[in-house]
């Protein structure tokens, strides 16, 4: 496993792009995305986007359990360098932050955007145009994070971005709380899936994230994922062209229930798929509420888990370097450089 860390946002250069296309151009060409983004956002008038199947009239302004309208809402639309080192490359995944979540995770590292909605109200001709003005940036990808609940939208804005000349794979960056069925439509237009596995356990997933059967429904999300896209392929430079990478958080107290996340991910996807171990987790948001997650993850606890990762032969992916409340993994958003 390779180690990783979180580095800053001021590396830009421009970037010509070229190469093959990604499959969505295709689509567009023949009218498949345009009919896809019609076909979801039928949905928004009785939101079905998400595994919440809320029911919201999201059409008439109503909001859903995540807290959207229909109106895109997002925080932030710049080179990341933070993601892992195939998506982020050496001139940035192009990250596009939306606001809202059908999550409520109480330790969320970024509750500003999720929890307490800090963005601000775009339309899908703007959206287009952060994408276009990402990749002339030199991103390597467009790269949505926590998308689901504005999924018509955003293929709506695709549209237009592969009008002005969108060229580039788009990630799709996710807590794992998917809808299968959304997903489906999502074959052939996302490049680069990134899901976290949180939970093994659904006492915990109900106590801390607000939902009660996120283990199977994030399991059988990533399988979906997967049947699309398979293991991670990446380019001559080792820059990500398509592919799965999936994500666990090592929580304190065993919280997250690694070992029987790890011991899963192996018999469903056998040990080639790409896992990224991340000791990142901070008592951020509400999480001080909980004795159990008002301290970082210990170190000892961290390295049983790199060690089980090893111990299962696991030989594709990423681990973090420990360190007590490294504050660069927490965002703020309200800076103009959210990353310390």
């Amino acid at each position: 496993m390779k180690i990783y860390s979180k580095v800053s946002l001021n590396k830009q250069e421009i970037f010509i792009v070229s190469g093959p296309y990604p499959s969505y151009i295709r689509l567009y060409q023949t009218g498949e995305l345009q009919k896809r983004a019609q076909t979801l956002n039928r949905r928004l008038a009785d939101c079905r986007l998400c595994p919440r199947l809320c029911g919201k009239d999201r059409t008439q302004g109503k909001t859903g359990v995540c807290g959207a309208s229909p109106t895109l809402r997002i925080a932030r639309a710049v080179p990341h360098f933070g993601e892992e080192p195939p998506v982020s490359g050496t001139r940035g995944a192009g990250a596009v932050f939306f606001s809202f979540c059908n999550l409520s995770c109480c330790f969320c590292q970024n509750y500003q955007i999720s929890q307490d909605a800090y963005g601000h109200d775009i339309t899908e001709e703007t959206l287009a145009e952060k994408m276009v003005h990402l990749q002339e940036k030199g991103c390597h990808n467009i790269n949505l994070v926590s998308a689901s609940h504005f999924v018509p939208r955003i293929l709506a804005a695709l549209s237009l971005a592969v009008e002005k000349g969108l060229r580039i794979p788009l990630v799709y960056n996710s807590n794992g709380y998917e809808n299968v069925g959304v997903l489906k439509l999502l074959e052939g237009i996302i490049d680069i899936y990134l899901p976290d596995i949180k939970y093994a356990d659904n006492r915990f997933s109900k106590k801390y994230s607000g939902a009660e059967n996120y283990p199977e429904t994030a399991l059988a999300a990533v399988k979906e994922m997967f049947r699309q896209v398979g293991h991670l392929k990446t380019d001559e430079n080792g820059i990500a062209t398509k592919g799965l990478i999936v994500r666990h958080l090592v929580l304190p107290k065993n919280i997250s229930g690694t070992k029987t996340v790890l011991k899963t991910l192996k018999q469903i996807f056998g040990t080639g798929l790409f896992l990224s171990l991340m000791s990142q987790y901070q008592p951020c948001y509400r999480a001080r509420d909980y004795s159990e997650l008002s301290a970082s993850l210990p170190e000892n606890a961290y390295l049983a888990a790199v060690n089980l990762l090893e111990a299962l032969g696991f030989a594709n992916g990423w681990v973090q370097d420990w360190q007590p409340l490294d504050k660069s993994f927490v965002p703020d958003f309200t800076r103009q450089n959210s990353w310390r």
